[in-house]
Order: C-alpha cells, then sequence, then structure tokens
C-alpha cells in the first residue's frame, strides 16, 4: 500500500494558474470556505475574506481590515504570521488549505521588516535552536549593539550630501589603474574615444569625441554645451548638477577619474565600440535618496535608537592572575551516544591557544557504552589557572575502544588509542565578558570525520554547539567555582605592569645575521628551538626593523605563561601598522588573541574598497574563527557595507550561500540581520534575487525530473513553457544581477533559454534589455555542483590581472562572474561569442579521434571570425591571454585541463572554464596520472601564437616574454596568494583544508628563492609544456571518445 500523502506541498509544484479550496477562520468564530488562485496575493485574498465576511453573522464585531493579519502552518511545519501581503499564496506555500485571521499585535511595520529580512536571509530551524537556548541572552545583546550600530550608520548615509550618498549607493568601478600602454608596457598614443551622450527624458543623444584622460567633468561640460547650441539654450546649467549614467545599467561614470579608467568605458575601448551615457540631472539622485530615506524612517520610527545596556559593573572580582592552582573541569555524562556493544567510551580533553597546545591532552577513563555514559571524573591540566590566556579552547573528543582482552592479535598498538572517534567539540573557558566559567554546561557534540592524521580533537573547528540536539550526542561537564566571586582576565593595564625581561634592543653582527636568515624565510613551517629563544629575545629588533613578521613572533610567543603573553601585547601595543598583505595573514584561527585580532583590523582600514572587494569571500570565512558573536571582524565588514553597496551586496551572498551550514547559521544570520537593518531599501532588491533564483531551482528541479523521460528536444520545450507561467515570468525578470548589481536583468527570453548537457542540467538563461546596444546578457543557473572552488579560483585569477595591470601587462583575461548562492547552487556568467576548443575541432575533422590532433582548425575558426585586417588583432589576443592563462594554470595547479574546458572568443580571447580540481590535484585513472604536464600548451595553441607559420620564431619568443613576465609578478606578490588560500581553509573545501595543501602554490610561486631561481625554475616547466604537449593532446582524444560515447 503506498504511504498516504499529507499536507499541500505537492500542490505548490502543479503548473498553471490553479484554483484551491481553501478554509478561513474569522476571530469571531465564522468559517469560510471559497476557492482562490495560487498566484493571488495575500492582500487580494483578505480582501475576498471581507467581502464574503460581509455576508455571515457577526460582521459588525469585526474591526477594521488592517487590524488583522493571516497566520497559517508553513512548509516547515512552523506557524508563520504574514505580514507581507504582497506575496502571493504560492510563495507562502502553507502546509495545509487553511488561513487564520488573528488581531494584528505590535508594531506593524516593525513586524513586517522582521518577517521580510527573517524570509530573505533564509532562517532555518538550527537558527531558532538558538532562541529556545540559553544562549539568548548573548543573542540580544549582539543583535541590539549591532543593530543600533547599522542604524546609525543609516540616519548617517541619508544625510549626506547627494554626490557622497553616490559613492555609496553606486560606487564607481574602475580598473585597477590607467592603461594607456600596448602589452609589454610600450607608450603609444591613445586615439580619441567617441561617446554617445543623451540626457534623461530625451531621446535626442550626441555623438562627443574626447580623449581617454580626459575626467567626466570634462565630458558633461562637452555635452551641456552642445545641448545649448542644439535646443538654443539661455539658461547657462553647470557640469557639476550632473552625473553620466551608463544606459540600461546602475552604473555611473563620475569622480576625479579619467574616462578609460571607468571598467565600462575602457572595456568599449577594447571592444571597438561606443560608449553610450546619459546625463542625469543631481535632482534625479536626490529624488532615490529621498524616496530611500522615507522607507528606512518609517522602520526607525517604531523604535528609539538607544544603544544596548553596558556590560554590568565588575563587583567583588579577582584577577586570574592570582590563583596559582592547576586548571579542571569536572566530566558528568554523556547522552545520545551510539556505539557498538563490546567497546568501551572514552573522552579526550585538551586545552589550546589557536593552533598550539597549551598542555599535555587528558583522557577520562572507559566506561561501557551505552545512551547515557556516566564518568563522573575529575580532569586535570598540567596548567594553572593564572597562566590561562584569555582565548584558552577547551576542545573534547568522544570515542570508542576496544576492549583489550578482544583485540585480535595482528591489531597494532596504535589502536589501543583510539579504534573509532564519535564525535568533537569545543568551548571557550573564558565567556564573552572576559569572565571564567563557572557551573554545569551541556555540550552538543559534531560528528567526527577520521582524517590520515588521527587526531581526535579538532581546536580549529567551531565553539559553537550543535544545533542538532534531538540526534547528537552531548557531553555534560561542569566548570569549577574556583573561588565563591568571579574571576576575571586582567585588563591591559594590568598586564602591562608586568616587568620587561630578557628583551633586547641590539643585537650582535652574527644574531643580526640569523634573524635575518629567520624572517626572510618564507617558507617556514617550524622554528628549531635555538631560533624561537633568538626570536623572542630580539623582539624589539624585529618591531624595529622586520615588523612584517610579526606573523613568526606570535607564533613563537608561549601563550601558557602569563609574563611572556603581557610582554607580547604590551608590545603590540607599540607595533607600527602592516600594510594590509601582511595583516591579512593575522586572522588566520593561528591568531586568536583579541588584541592582535583588533590590531589586525586597525591595518585593514587602510583597505580601498575595490580592495576590500577583492578580499571579501575571504573575510568572510575568517569569520568561522571567531569565538564570540561581537567581534572587531564583524563591526569593520558591516560598517564598510554600510558604506559602499556593492560591497553590502557580496557581503550579503558570501554569508547567506552558508545559512545551512549548522556551525555558523547563528553568526551570519545575525550578521545579515544588522546589515538589512542598516539598509532596509536594500531588502527589496536582494528579496527579488533571492526569488528568482527560487524560481530558477524549480526549472532546474522539473528538467531534472523529466528530462530521461522524454526527448530533448520535447524537454526544452516544456522548459520554456514552464518559464512563460506568469509566476515564472514575473520572479525572473525585472531583477539586478547577483553576479553584478550593476546589471539590469530586464526581461527573460524564454525562446532562448536552455538546459545544458552534464550531469545535474545547469540552466542557461538569456536576458534582453532595451536600454543596451548589443546582444541579450546570459547567466547559467547550477544547482548540485559546489561553486565555492570555481569561484576562488576566479577571485584569484581577476587579482593576478589587477596585479598585471598595475605593471602595465593586459594580458586580455577573462575572470567571468561565479557566485555561489546557496547549497550547492549558484550562478556562472555567460561569456559570449565564445566556443570550446573541442566543438571547434570536432567541427574541424571527419571523427572524435582526429579531432584533437588538427592543428590548423583553431586558426581557420579563427580566420572565419575575423577577416582581413581582424586577424592580426585576434592572433595577438589569442597570445596574450594563452599566455595569462598558461601562467595563472600553472600556479594555481588547476587540473582537469580537457578541450571541453578551454573556450575561444571570436575576438581570440582564450579562456578557461570549471575549476573543479587546483593546488596539484590532478586527474588520474586506474592510478595512472592522465595530465602531465605543468600547463596546457599544445602545437595548435602555438600554430595561431606564430601566425601559421613555422618559422615564426619572434611571435613565439614574445610570447614567452609575456609569460616569463607574468610569473615574475606573481611571484613577487607570492605571500598574497598563499595568505589568501590559508584563510579559505575554513571554508571546507575538500582539496584546500590544511597547510599541506598550500605547499603546491609555495613551490609553484618559489616562495623563499630570489627571482633568479624562481625563473630558471619556470623555464623548465615551459619547456617542458611544449616537449610534452603530445600527452595533452592523447588526453583530449581520450575524453572526445568518451563524451561521444556518452551522447
Amino acid at each position: 500500500m503506498p504511504p498516504v500523502e499529507y499536507g499541500m506541498l505537492g500542490e505548490w509544484e502543479k503548473e498553471g494558474d490553479l484554483e484551491i479550496m481553501m478554509d478561513f477562520l474569522l476571530p469571531t468564530g465564522i468559517f469560510l470556505k471559497f476557492s482562490v488562485s495560487h498566484n493571488d496575493t495575500i492582500g487580494a485574498i483578505k480582501k475576498m475574506v471581507w467581502s464574503n465576511a460581509s455576508n455571515e453573522p457577526l460582521y459588525g464585531a469585526l474591526s477594521d481590515m488592517d487590524a488583522y493579519v493571516f497566520t497559517c502552518i508553513n512548509s516547515t511545519a512552523e506557524r508563520e504570521e504574514l505580514e507581507d501581503e504582497t506575496r502571493r499564496l504560492c510563495d507562502v506555500r502553507p502546509f495545509m488549505p487553511v488561513l487564520r485571521l488573528v488581531a494584528r499585535e505590535g508594531d506593524r511595520v516593525e513586524k513586517l521588516t522582521n518577517t521580510q529580512i527573517s524570509l530573505l536571509i533564509g532562517k532555518g530551524r538550527n537558527y531558532y535552536y538558538y532562541s529556545l537556548h540559553k544562549l539568548m541572552k548573548i543573542v540580544n545583546e549582539f543583535r541590539a549593539k549591532m543593530r543600533s550600530f547599522c542604524e546609525e550608520r543609516a540616519l548617517e548615509r541619508q544625510q549626506l550630501p547627494w554626490y557622497q550618498w553616490m559613492e555609496y549607493s553606486f560606487p564607481c568601478e574602475l580598473e585597477p589603474c590607467v592603461l594607456l600602454a600596448e602589452p609589454g608596457g610600450i607608450k603609444t598614443k591613445c586615439k580619441k574615444i567617441f561617446v554617445n551622450v543623451k540626457f534623461e527624458a530625451s531621446d535626442e543623444s550626441f555623438m562627443l569625441q574626447h580623449e581617454p584622460q580626459d575626467l567626466p567633468v570634462t565630458l558633461m561640460r562637452s555635452a551641456l554645451k552642445k545641448k545649448a547650441t542644439v535646443f538654443r539654450s539661455v539658461h547657462q546649467e553647470k557640469p557639476e548638477d550632473y552625473t553620466l549614467q551608463v544606459n540600461g545599467r546602475w552604473e555611473f561614470i563620475y569622480g576625479k577619474y579619467p574616462l578609460c579608467q571607468f571598467k565600462y568605458i575602457f572595456s568599449c575601448m577594447r571592444g571597438g565600440q561606443t560608449p553610450h551615457l546619459t546625463m542625469v540631472h543631481h535632482t534625479t539622485i536626490v529624488k532615490y535618496q529621498e524616496e530611500q530615506g522615507r522607507l528606512a524612517s518609517q522602520v526607525s520610527r517604531c523604535r528609539s535608537l538607544s544603544k544596548p545596556p553596558p556590560l554590568p559593573l565588575k563587583k567583588n572580582t579577582s584577577s586570574l592572575w592570582s590563583i596559582e592552582e592547576p586548571f579542571n573541569i569536572h566530566l558528568i555524562q554523556g547522552n545520545r551516544v551510539n556505539a557498538d556493544e563490546g567497546m568501551k567510551l572514552m573522552v579526550q580533553a585538551g586545552l589550546f591557544h589557536g593552533s598550539e597546545m597549551l598542555c599535555k591532552v587528558v583522557t577520562s577513563g572507559e566506561v561501557n557504552v551505552c545512551s547515557e555514559p556516566l564518568w563522573d571524573q575529575k580532569l586535570v591540566f598540567d596548567i594553572n589557572v593564572s597562566d590561562l590566556p584569555r582565548m584558552s579552547r577547551l576542545c573534547f573528543a568522544l570515542y570508542a575502544v576496544i576492549e583489550k582482552n578482544k583485540k585480535p592479535r595482528s591489531t597494532k598498538k596504535k589502536n589501543k588509542k583510539a579504534d573509532c572517534p564519535l564525535a568533537w567539540v569545543n568551548t571557550m573557558v573564558f565567556d564573552y565578558k572576559d569572565q571564567l566559567k563557572t557551573g554545569e554546561f551541556l555540550l552538543s557534540t559534531w560528528p567526527s570525520v577520521p582524517d590520515d592524521k588521527g587526531d581526535l580533537l579538532n581546536p580549529m573547528g567551531t565553539v559553537e554547539k550543535n544545533p542538532n540536539i534531538d540526534s547528537a550526542p552531548g557531553l555534560l561537564i561542569r566548570f569549577p567555582n574556583i573561588r565563591p566571586y568571579p574571576l576575571y582576565y586582567p585588563p591591559l593595564e594590568k598586564m602591562s605592569e608586568l616587568e620587561r625581561k630578557g628583551e633586547k634592543l641590539k643585537a650582535t653582527k652574527e644574531e643580526h645575521m640569523k634573524l635575518m636568515e629567520i624572517v626572510d624565510n618564507k617558507n617556514y613551517t617550524e622554528f628549531f628551538e635555538d631560533d624561537k629563544e633568538l626570536l623572542w629575545n630580539l623582539r624589539g629588533v624585529v618591531r624595529q626593523r622586520y615588523p612584517e613578521s610579526l606573523s613568526k613572533l606570535l607564533l613563537i610567543t608561549k601563550w601558557n605563561k602569563r609574563e611572556d603573553v603581557a610582554q607580547m601585547v604590551d608590545l603590540l601595543h607599540k607595533w607600527p601598522e602592516l600594510p594590509a598583505l601582511h595583516a591579512l595573514e593575522l586572522l588566520d584561527y593561528c591568531f586568536p588573541d583579541p588584541r592582535v585580532r583588533s590590531f589586525t583590523i586597525r591595518c585593514l582600514r587602510k583597505l580601498s574598497d575595490e580592495e576590500l572587494l577583492q578580499y571579501l569571500l575571504q573575510l568572510v570565512q575568517v569569520l568561522k574563527y571567531e569565538s564570540y558573536l561581537d567581534c572587531d571582524l564583524t563591526t569593520f565588514l558591516l560598517e564598510r557595507a554600510l558604506a559602499n553597496k556593492r560591497i553590502g551586496h557580496f557581503l550579503f551572498w558570501h554569508l547567506r550561500s552558508e545559512m545551512h551550514v549548522s556551525s555558523v547559521s547563528l553568526r551570519f544570520g545575525l550578521i545579515l540581520e544588522a546589515y538589512c537593518r542598516g539598509n532596509i531599501c536594500h531588502i527589496k532588491s536582494l528579496w527579488k534575487q533571492n526569488e528568482a533564483l527560487n524560481k530558477m531551482k524549480a526549472v532546474n528541479d522539473f528538467v531534472k525530473s523529466g528530462w530521461q523521460k522524454t526527448s530533448r528536444q520535447q524537454m526544452t520545450d516544456d522548459m520554456k513553457l514552464c518559464i512563460k507561467q506568469e509566476a515564472y515570468i514575473w520572479a525572473l525578470s525585472n531583477l539586478l544581477s547577483p553576479l553584478n548589481p550593476s546589471i539590469i536583468l530586464s526581461e527573460i527570453c524564454a525562446d532562448r533559454c536552455k538546459f545544458m548537457d552534464s550531469k545535474m542540467k545547469p540552466l542557461w538563461l538569456m536576458y534582453k534589455n532595451k536600454c543596451v546596444q548589443g546582444e541579450a546578457a546570459g547567466i547559467i543557473f547550477k544547482n548540485g555542483d559546489d561553486l565555492r572552488q570555481d569561484m576562488l579560483t576566479l577571485q584569484m585569477i581577476q587579482l593576478m590581472e589587477n596585479l598585471w595591470k598595475k605593471e602595465g601587462l593586459d594580458l586580455r583575461m577573462i575572470p567571468y562572474g561565479c557566485l555561489s548562492t546557496g547549497n550547492k547552487t549558484g550562478l556562472i556568467e555567460v561569456v559570449k561569442n565564445s566556443e570550446t576548443i573541442a566543438n571547434i575541432q570536432r567541427n574541424n575533422s571527419n571523427s572524435a579521434a582526429t579531432a584533437a590532433f588538427n592543428k590548423d582548425a583553431l586558426l581557420n575558426w579563427l580566420k572565419s571570425k575575423n577577416p582581413e585586417d581582424k586577424l592580426d588583432n585576434a592572433i595577438e589576443e589569442f597570445t596574450l591571454s594563452c599566455a595569462g592563462y598558461c601562467v595563472a594554470t600553472y600556479v594555481l595547479g588547476i587540473g582537469d585541463r580537457h578541450n571541453d574546458n578551454i573556450m575561444i572568443k571570436e575576438t581570440g580571447q582564450l579562456f578557461h572554464i570549471d575549476f573543479g580540481h587546483f593546488l596539484g590535484n590532478f586527474k588520474s585513472k586506474f592510478g595512472i596520472n592522465r595530465e602531465r604536464v605543468p600547463f596546457i600548451l599544445t602545437y595548435d595553441f602555438v600554430h595561431v601564437i606564430q601566425q601559421g607559420r613555422t618559422n615564426n620564431s619572434e611571435k613565439f619568443e614574445r610570447f614567452r616574454a609575456y609569460c616569463e613576465q607574468a610569473y615574475k609578478i606573481l611571484c613577487r606578490n607570492g605571500t598574497l596568494f598563499v595568505n589568501l588560500f590559508a584563510m579559505m581553509k575554513a571554508a571546507g573545501l575538500p582539496e584546500l583544508s590544511s597547510f599541506k595543501d598550500i605547499q603546491y602554490l609555495k613551490d609553484s610561486l618559489a616562495l623563499g628563492k630570489s627571482e633568479e631561481e624562481a625563473l630558471k625554475n619556470f623555464k623548465v616547466k615551459f619547456n617542458e609544456a611544449l616537449r610534452e604537449s603530445w600527452k595533452t593532446k592523447v588526453n583530449w582524444m581520450m575524453h572526445s571518445l568518451a563524451k561521444d560515447s556518452r551522447l
């Protein structure tokens, strides 16, 4: 007998404008039943209820319609108030066809805002677990503090003059520098550019000619002069009262930057296109500002902007440093423990400061396996309470061992330690108020994942408890009441009272030589004891002469000795600020001290908005290393996000994409709440993007469920019909692109949409915008693939391009947009007018077996797309981009490089896609490495570079020179790449989880070697790639044959 299906979840998946019979319960006790469309809004349904209720008894007892709100049981089995009455019934998705009308309580605007924020950020069951937990007080204090901070910033923003408000709402999108040179850095005289300019509310446009170095105000002055001449205007207008908007985009050209530095104009110049701009009067901008100000003020009026109450004064307290007793905790019992019978349960406990173990690990006694094992044991650690550093982390591991008399003879001795790791959990020794914890704590654990190292404890893991309290094993522990009054970690002024010991401000010649050797070693992993002692004794010299080596000094500090900690903190107080390049490293989990992290944020404040955007992905990831909700990094990110809407947009999506991760959902959810509170006007735009993503997922699920049951053409037609439904057209049109909030996705072209062949059936969606010249914009929606590794790789390629451009080297890279938006979902930008090498080769060959060996295919294809004089330029574009991607893929160790994930634009630019393997994780089959070259440089590539002539060595040597120049620039910035990858360890990517994974990057960038040594090694790799390119061809042939057999 098939299972019975409860609820209405299946109804919401059906297509068309369906009628649904609904039950309505009124506050007067009257019951109504009638049908509504599942596309009706909640507001429209309420009016229908009122109309029907007017014919029923007790209608006169009802108050005004706005005094009531509908409630329902939603799809997650929670009661939900439907404050946002613009939502449609199909968006609400009630579990049962019942809506209850209840009297509205509290402030409607406030509740509506709360509802909108909750729906937008995707609060799930795990998030609400904390509202029932004893953490609620901590959460509410943090929420109140951040709300106050963000709303104050919003108020300050609304009081800005219009031109400063534009810097927040429409920040300039700029190239890293002014590029007026040919590749290789040769200065040339730039041609003047033609710009098409029109005035808002006018169809009349003018073609103006300007120097690329001219400022926007110069262009606006010319436009006003032309307007006055054409329309014979008597009124003299000032260019300072205008700004320039890119047609069909929320992108503006303004400020003291040359025209050619704006990304839009630069891309037009490179592509031989005419920029189209609109002159917008400042009164239009002021209207936008006032409109947003009114919306924000409605919410801010709902509550006073009072700051949260200050922390209570510490009365009858004592300094921790007066307690010369060993630290201990009481392990009481476990619960919900599941292990095989015949095993014994044990708990391991360790104290850590970052990655440093503060003392020996302590192990409990063995107890029999049961659901609630009882230890009732005191665990004493070999460290005094007085020596506990502020960020001491107590780490536990629960594991099972086989009884000794039941072990088989062949069992190795090491298995006695831990045969079966079950779970782990971490907690802080001090609370967020600096107080040493006391009393009982039930720690809900996380499942252990066995690794090659065999480590049971996970100090790098979160200090949050597992919110899945119904299924996760728990450990009940008790922190002792060492004194009858609270014990606090001493403040900075107390720490600085300790006498400085052993510090030398001068070094002997031998000591200085040794010190230079230590600080110059960029590839360090461990220090010898002699090196540690020298570095510590000469810490004053390090501060004065080598401040960038702060991380080394922090790593060798003895954090389990209060005297050393006090001296390090005192020294840090005088430490000169570091460049952001070096400061980023200090956000790793190895450096948890709050004063170190505050110092780091102080250094990062110097980052420009463009630089911050470049590193934002990593800054969000290292939030996972923070031990408390309230931290300087959170405040810093919110502050910058509320000062630049573009930063806010990407901060939102980087956080929102991980709301399904239990260990960070609370922290990320609260930061998202705070951001939305500080930017009420952004909620509508983000909500629209979220709705579009939900509909894309629904279309993708529809395709996945049906593509095997019918022909591809029929499935494509069915998909287009699905998109053409009113609900889908509405959700998928008129939104800002999550990939780039400056781009407007106006109207979806259902007839040009399709799904792709790969396993997860990604959607290929096309959009048109009447205001934009040229072809439609395209995005790819992926559901089922983790895009975070692609996103990281493309971020690195973008960074490489910026570094090269700053050195005058433009290698025509295409770091296309890629954004993870949720659990294995995300978007990828479609690169228009491009084709895979595989398709080009296949279309120019008779069979898949010979296609990969057709060296003329690429050149012939470029000739067909670039007739006559355009071909030389296309070959130059190919040469430059090929050099860039050869270097980039070698440095990043990109694997799985076959001819289906290397593409070429019709203009000649080569680019790589699909970065599923990196850091030297190359694909193999049957244990044999399929990829045996450092990077892809095949003879058909060389054939194009040499313009089809075998003796054209001059062109090839130029290509080689580009590669070498690009590689040297990256080596000079090697530390930056290593730091950014190290920060991404928190992301949990399979191929990037430890420092060992980053070793490939250190080797490829020749960290610690001279530029001459690095270049020598690269030349060897270059020659190897060229010499062994036939192996690449064989690999491509095998890939093509395998692909053909699947079709």
